[in-house]
């Protein structure tokens, strides 16, 4: 429907005129075959590591020294080789000149590099053309691949010609397209060619319209197939030409403004920023304090991949330069501080869920050692929280702590990173975990459980969603296994006995069990009936609007990430009243996971359900809401819902339910 929806918009624009290919491009297969094996590590060089004291910014947001540049990577190569990384993405080092008398802002802004003036230059405070040459060549010869950030969207005012006079075109932010095509092109390809990159991280891809994306795609593969360079192994190789998108935002729209349909693939691969969020969710609370959820709510996202085109490859990660590190959350949820196990065993959970994700995986600086910004939980007062390096959009930009060049690690942060290696290890060494088929074995409140395969190698993946101890169950015939289970980071073994495997798991725990003997029968998981529409008043979609005055004066709405909507107040969205103080929309949905809110237009009073998560055809406790307070649901089949708000005789929030309408 989706796909549909977005070939049609597509159709009047895709001409070989504006620099658009008219005809479909697919994703390169080898591509998207080596990049399922990505295991990439993300530096923000003007925080990451000083390397030389002659240069760097001296200023920034974070709270870093801001004196990183391109030999500090160099420096700490064989540290990330050690953890069994094998990409780096560097956040831009390209040339952000300064205005004359531009402020202290402006200054710590061009440390960022996502305000490029010349993108066809290295900014002097990070080094040269010279070094990061010699950064990309001593990354290949130790077998990695190299990414940049590609910033095509904006651009800082000042901006400087390319080497053939082209020229973004339009406002700074965002700038025109297709009129800007040409220039970013000529971009894309320049570094590929001048240094034999494999590759862009995309930033704000949604900036960029999908046929744009397709034309830049091509180019990178052009300039890819144009140049070779050799691999660890001495190998002639082309550069990868592997693009992945940031597009903070649910499933349906990353699809909409960065995957395209399926016949006609924009992007290939994009960051799986919804299952992030349940990650952090799960094993510590998301930015707002939210958290407290278990195993269906992993599986559940996970399933959601279903809602992307057949070409997408998403990309999971924990953090970024943007997000609020994994240490400082537990302790924002008043979860756990560094100087309790708990901190760390809920890192090692979110870690091994990380490592077992199908498809290429990220890991930015400082999480494989639980670091955390000393002094810094809640969320700091806007006013200030800038000048402190506190803002939630920056806090994590902090100096990076690399064994042995900038820091000798305590005896808890040792053991975590040689717990991280050891995860990528596990990745290279079993396909299963990278290629393998998924199959969804259980999920609880208190678990979950995963099968993969791909030919011989099969394996469970498991982790504990809670504190406490817990012993597993599972029947030989469920998981497709005939013999013992090997627990590939203890060497445990578990053999059945009449037919189950008892596995203990203490809190936060995960391990990766070889199946030995894999069933030619296959997994036998029975996957249980879902519930859409719910019972009585609330669930029915045809109670007629009555003329009475309900408890509430003002006009409410059902506002949210909806594709219709935006996060809007809609008049499709508008609730009326049906008698009983209750309040009902019928809404036309896609298919989807989707945030919201209940809300008058100024906001004031807004509304959510208790616990911030709604299940189909399930009443729920109303409670007020606030920023951050959102509602969540997974809508697994697109149709008419009806959205409901009940509540007492003064205007007290009572009940809510969302139901799909009955056939």
């Amino acid at each position: 429907m989706v796909a549909t929806a977005l070939a049609g918009c597509q159709s009047t624009q895709n001409s070989e005129a504006l620099g658009y290919l008219s005809e479909p491009y697919e994703c390169a297969a080898p591509m998207v075959e080596q990049s399922q094996d990505l295991r990439i590590y993300q530096v923000m060089v003007e925080s990451f590591v000083n390397g030389d004291d002659s240069i760097g910014h001296g200023t920034g947001y974070g709270t870093s020294h801001h004196k990183g540049d391109l030999q500090g990577v160099i420096d700490s190569l064989d540290y990330i080789q050690s953890l069994g990384m094998n990409a780096i993405w560097l956040t831009p080092i390209f040339n952000s000149i300064p205005d004359e008398g531009q402020n202290h802002w402006a200054d710590r802004l061009d440390a960022t590099g996502y305000f490029t003036s010349d993108y066809f230059s290295i900014d002097p405070r990070f080094g040269d053309m010279d070094k990061a040459r010699e950064l990309v060549e001593a990354a290949h010869a130790k077998g990695m691949y190299v990414f940049l950030d590609g910033v095509f969207g904006h651009h800082k005012d000042n901006i400087v010609p390319s080497p053939q006079g082209r020229l973004p075109a339009g406002d700074s932010n965002p700038v025109d397209y297709p009129e800007s095509l040409a220039f970013y092109q000529e971009v894309a390809s320049y570094w590929v060619k001048e240094l034999k990159i494999d590759g862009w991280r995309l930033d704000q891809a949604y900036q960029v319209p999908l046929p744009a994306w397709k034309a830049l795609r091509k180019s990178v593969d052009q300039a890819s197939q144009s140049v070779t360079y050799q691999n660890a192994e001495g190998e002639s190789v082309h550069p990868l030409g592997y693009m992945v998108a940031e597009i903070w935002n649910n499933e349906n729209y990353i699809t909409r403004t960065g995957y395209g349909p399926e016949k006609d693939p924009a992007l290939c691969s994009a960051f799986d920023f919804p299952v992030r969020y349940r990650v952090v969710e799960t094993f510590a609370v998301n930015e707002n304090s939210n958290g407290a959820k278990g195993g269906e709510w992993l599986a559940e996202g996970m399933k959601l991949h279903d809602l992307y085109p057949p070409h997408a490859k998403p990309n999971l990660m924990l953090g970024n330069h943007d997000l609020v590190r994994f240490g400082d959350l537990l302790q924002r949820g008043n979860i756990a501080k560094p100087d309790q196990a708990e901190y760390w065993a809920r890192h090692r959970a979110a870690l091994s869920f990380l490592g077992a994700y199908n498809g290429p995986i990220t890991l930015y600086y400082g999480e494989e050692v639980g670091d955390e910004v000393p002094n810094f939980a809640d969320k700091a007062s806007s006013d200030i929280c800038a000048l402190q390096g506190y803002c939630d959009d920056h806090v994590a930009r902090s100096s990076a702590k690399i064994d042995g060049v900038t820091a000798q690690l305590n005896p808890q942060q040792t053991e975590l990173r040689n717990y991280v290696a050891s995860l990528m290890a596990l990745r290279e060494q079993h396909p299963a975990i990278v290629h393998g088929k998924r199959t969804s074995v259980l999920a609880t409140d208190a678990v979950y459980v995963d099968h993969k395969q791909k030919g011989d190698d099969a394996l469970l993946y498991m982790v504990s969603t809670q504190a406490k101890a817990n012993m597993l169950t599972l029947k030989a015939a469920d998981i497709a296994s005939e013999g013992a289970l090997v627990d590939l980071q203890t060497q445990a073994r578990f053999t059945p006995v009449n037919g189950e495997y008892q596995i203990p798991l203490s809190g936060f725990q995960a391990r990766f069990l070889e199946i030995e003997k894999p069933s030619s029968i296959g997994v036998t998981v029975e996957t249980a009936a879902v519930v859409l529409t719910g019972k009585g008043f609330m669930a029915q979609c045809d109670n007629p609007t009555v003329a009475e005055a309900g408890p509430k004066t003002e006009t409410m709405y059902v506002v949210g990430d909806f594709a219709d909507s935006g996060w809007k107040h809609k008049d499709n969205r508008a609730y009326s009243y049906k008698g009983d103080n209750t309040y009902q929309v019928v809404v036309d949905e896609v298919a989807g996971a989707y945030r919201m809110q209940y809300a008058t237009k100024d906001w004031s009073p807004q509304y959510t359900a208790e616990g911030l998560e709604l299940k189909l055809g399930q009443e729920k406790t109303l409670e007020f809401g606030g920023y951050g307070k959102d509602t969540a649901v997974t809508l697994p089949v697109a149709g008419r819902y009806v959205w409901s708000l009940k509540f007492s005789d003064q205007g007290s929030p009572r009940q809510i339910m969302v139901s799909k309408c009955a056939e």
